[in-house]
């Protein structure tokens, strides 16, 4: 096998769901990266995620962020085990990919032991790896290695895996050979757009965060009074992000549950009844909640939003 093969099937191996190379320019930066973001930016959709703002010309630019990077190897993890949350008055609701144990250790993990691998069988290669965690525009990377396509509402889409994949990337000084990129297949679809409850999906391809129920619920740091009331209205029971656009996307009718059992759900966020997280203190909320994603939030933030999802009821 080819160094490119080789990789692939390691990282099946480690049992990475998904994995495709694309190819980072010597030459020059891909500056349609860097316009779509700066627009997105003037337009004020990061709402108060600063960092987003922080650089963008090294965001939208691997080279700078590791210096002689040639290729961005992707991966992604299917996340969606089949179960269904429990609905019904009393109930909150948190986003699919956070019923189980935190995927940034999960993939980081296993990033980090393909890295090792590599610098094995190419002894002085360079490699910077992230799991959602670095300056680096993973949606779009992934598309161009051929993972799936950015659909209309922002989020990767995959012909195979649906809707229900989250990335990783190995930025390397190697040139591997790259994959074709995926193609667009929404067409005229539009139900994600039609489905947000918060109109967040300001145009096809195009997201306000300050109106997404994702972005409420785990970034904002605000208060109750900083978020508008009828936005608060749209919310519902959503607690911890938000899978109302992905749910309803034709490709997902396609896909498999994982068999992954990293991704098995905790009860704490398959079924999180709203007047017992509004009695956690401090000590019991770091423990509960010490392998979910659901942390982000912070104490703080969750009270708010299950304070929300009561007013909603």
């Amino acid at each position: 096998m080819s160094l490119a093969e080789t990789i692939k099937h390691e990282a099946r191996s480690l049992g990475f769901t998904a994995v495709g190379i694309a190819t980072v320019s010597p030459q020059a930066a891909d500056d349609r990266l860097l316009r779509r973001l700066q627009e997105w930016l003037r337009r004020g959709f990061h709402g108060t995620m600063g960092w987003m703002a922080r650089d963008p010309a090294r965001r939208a630019d691997p080279r700078i962020v590791l210096d002689g990077c040639r290729s961005i190897i992707v991966v992604g993890v299917n996340y969606d085990t089949g179960h269904r949350a429990t609905e019904g008055r009393g109930y909150g609701r948190v986003a699919r990919y956070a019923w189980g144990k935190d995927y940034h250790r999960i993939l980081g993990e296993r990033l980090a032991l393909l890295e090792a691998k590599l610098r094995e069988w190419a002894p002085g290669v360079v490699t910077r790896s992230y799991v959602d965690t670095g300056p680096i525009m993973e949606k779009a990377w992934a598309q161009k290695a051929g993972l799936g396509w950015i659909g209309k509402h922002s989020n990767l889409v995959s012909a195979e895996h649906g809707s229900w994949l989250v990335l990783g990337e190995i930025l390397t000084t190697l040139d591997l050979p790259p994959d074709a990129p995926a193609t667009d297949l929404c067409g005229s679809c539009s139900l994600c757009i039609r489905a947000c409850p918060t109109y967040a999906i300001a145009e096809p391809y195009v997201v306000d965060a300050t109106r997404c129920i994702s972005y409420l619920t785990i970034e904002f740091r605000g208060g109750r009074d900083e978020i508008d009331a009828d936005l608060a209205g749209r919310m519902g029971n959503h607690i911890f992000g938000c899978d109302d656009c992905l749910d309803v996307c034709p490709f997902n009718l396609r896909a498999e549950p994982t068999k992954d059992t990293a991704f098995h759900p905790l009860n704490t966020a398959l079924a999180p009844r709203l007047d017992d997280l509004l009695d956690l203190d401090e000590a019991t909320f770091a423990e509960r909640f010490r392998h979910s994603p659901v942390r982000r939030a912070t104490l703080t933030g969750l009270r708010r939003n299950v304070a929300i999802a009561q007013e909603n009821e």
